[in-house]
């Protein structure tokens, strides 16, 4: 490896946006996007990024990616793959080391099935112990759901992904019926996998008439890909399988309530709310 001074290097930020939308970005994951040296992201969070000027304006970025700035400066915004990952976090090692600051782009929280773990993995992998590494974190959908649904995480909550791609059904049906017998509010990510199968699950542990949110893209609004708008819906365990059309593929997040989860409603429509320990006004 070629000797670098770490007095020199700059910072690989995994910066979690969220929805991908700027409204719903943390203003830290803002600044670093906007100021980062070189950023990586899909075409998808590259157009939301640049709704506000977080991005500079597609006409503005010449070939090689190079984006001139409103301010004068450069920004190197480069496009991330799922087929590409692993270089990208070699090269965006090589970039710190060089002294730029690299914003990788995550949706949602890094650490909730984003980017995080990846690039300490390939840190660990390529002896890059010497790059400083920061998360910034983001809205999840867990979390920008369960606000378009009320307050259904007041109490106790767990995220399972139905994603088997590094682990078998077993492991995944295992999860989901500890978590059904321990009370957790559930919340299903990847639910293009299997969701019927994963809900099948659960109704052995917990009754049919548990309510059930199930919401695309949340926090994303007009721009919802999935459905082609940001959706929300409440229902009960016992039906949430007879919803296909409304489980649009990676944007789809189901909600699984306990036996305390209520639907509230008021002049406004429905919401789902999880009492926290069944407490009431008086213990406030």
């Amino acid at each position: 490896m070629p000797e670098y001074d770490p007095d020199d290097y700059g910072t690989l930020y995994v910066v979690g946006i969220g929805p991908g939308l700027p409204h719903a970005m943390t203003q830290r994951a803002k600044e670093v996007v906007a100021t980062a040296d070189c950023v990586i992201a899909s075409n998808l969070y590259q157009e939301f990024l640049r709704r506000d000027g977080t991005l500079p304006p597609e006409d503005a970025v010449a070939d090689g990616g190079v984006a001139a700035k409103a301010d004068g400066s450069t920004q190197e915004i480069v496009r991330s793959t799922m087929g590409q990952q692993v270089e990208l976090a070699k090269e965006a090692f090589e970039r710190v080391r060089d002294g730029q600051t690299v914003a990788h782009v995550s949706g949602g929280d890094p650490n909730v099935y984003g980017k995080s773990d990846l690039v300490y993995t390939m840190a660990e992998a390529e002896d890059a112990d010497d790059v400083p590494i920061e998360i910034v974190p983001g809205v999840t959908a867990a979390l920008g759901g369960a606000a378009n649904l009320g307050a259904p995480l007041s109490n106790d909550f767990c995220t399972v992904s139905l994603s088997d791609k590094w682990r078998g059904w077993d492991e995944i049906e295992e999860k989901l019926r500890a978590a059904a017998i321990s009370g957790f509010v559930i919340v299903l990510y990847n639910c293009w996998r299997d969701y019927e199968r994963a809900i099948d699950v659960i109704r052995e542990e917990r009754a049919d008439d548990v309510p059930v949110g199930i919401f695309n893209d949340a926090g994303r609004g007009a721009a919802g890909r999935n459905l082609d708008d940001e959706t929300h819906t409440i229902t009960t365990l016992g039906a949430a399988t007879e919803h296909d059309d409304e489980v649009g593929g990676m944007g789809t997040s189901i909600l699984v309530g306990t036996h305390e989860t209520n639907v509230w409603e008021n002049d406004h429509g429905k919401h789902l709310v999880t009492p926290r320990g069944g407490r009431d006004v008086d213990d406030f």
